[in-house]
């Protein structure tokens, strides 16, 4: 009995070792894991950069909105010559002028696809404003009025105002806005041209305002109106369109459109609005702008309206 429970003892003693022998195995196996938490600390630095991305280009794809119709800012054309970019929503069909050199210029220095969408004028700041586009580069001005809705990038242009007539038209020689007293007129819906400028002409016959730009110089074209008013770069587009077309530049002179200097430089100022709050966003944009002078702005304007098509 004695050798029986020495036996029995001895096995249990055994048992007992290999217990101890088991349960400090996994502890030798599982030690190494330390290393795996270091290795995953490189992921969390490489990560890091995300805190630099701005809100919108998790995907690297920056999404600007324009009219597509508003030349030489934006048009439409049936192919990608002249550096042209498909329109995401519009298959087939390519968008150029001077805020798509624009917008390429800030997608390349940051590394981002471009993505134009095609969007009418009214529906330009509601999409930014719900994240349907990550900016609008649409030769919108800066004014108080968008500021209060969106925030603004640039300027990326500086555009004075003008009127524009028929060459062989009854208001072809005016030097001043009284000169233009008693004409038909129209300039293009939600803008400045049309809300304050035209008022400003006593005994303007200020017709309907223009759905779109191209509609505001039919207007024009057709006779509909004696003249219209618009910023320059729109006016000097039309006229490389239509060479009938005259550019009536008061600028500068008594007998222009009068403005507070704030309201004026609003609107001179054209700029890429982006949704209230995303700063990195802007900031990004602006540290592209800020390596552009006014002369680089108005050679790649001239640019534009070298290529832009004769008719949209």
């Amino acid at each position: 009995m004695k050798k029986m429970l020495s036996l029995i003892m001895a096995v249990t003693m055994v048992l007992a070792l290999a217990a101890c022998g088991g349960s400090s195995a996994p502890a030798a196996t599982t030690a190494p894991a330390a290393p795996a938490a270091t290795e995953a600390a490189p992921a969390a630095t490489e990560a890091a950069p995300a805190a630099d991305v701005p809100a919108g280009l998790e995907d690297g794809v920056l999404t600007i909105a324009m009219e597509c119709a508003y030349a030489p800012y934006n048009w439409t054309q049936s192919d990608d010559s002249n550096g042209a970019v498909p329109i995401a929503n519009v298959p087939g069909s390519y968008a150029n002028g001077y805020d798509v050199m624009i917008g390429k210029k800030i997608a390349e220095a940051n590394g981002w696809q471009l993505e134009v969408i095609q969007s009418d004028w009214d529906s330009l700041v509601p999409g930014v404003q719900t994240g349907t586009f990550d900016a609008v580069i649409a030769g919108q001005s800066m004014t108080a009025e968008r500021a209060e809705q969106v925030d603004f990038a640039g300027p990326y242009f500086y555009a004075t105002i003008v009127c524009v007539t028929k060459a062989d038209g009854k208001f072809a020689n005016a030097t001043s806005i009284s000169d233009l007293a008693g004409g038909s007129c129209t300039a293009q819906i939600a803008t400045i041209w049309y809300d304050q400028c035209l008022p400003q002409i006593e005994g303007a016959n200020i017709q309907t305002a223009a759905e779109t730009a191209p509609a505001m110089l039919m207007a024009l074209e057709t006779d509909t109106v004696d003249f219209i008013c618009t910023d320059m770069p729109t006016a000097q587009g039309a006229v490389a369109a239509y060479p009938d077309m005259k550019i009536l530049d008061f600028s500068g002179t008594d007998g222009d459109f009068q403005f507070s200097d704030e309201v004026r430089a609003e609107n001179v100022n054209i700029g890429v609005s982006v949704m209230k709050g995303n700063t990195l966003l802007k900031d990004k944009i602006d540290a592209v702008l800020s390596t552009m002078t006014p002369d680089d702005f108005n050679d790649l304007m001239a640019y534009a309206i070298s290529v832009q098509p004769l008719s949209e």
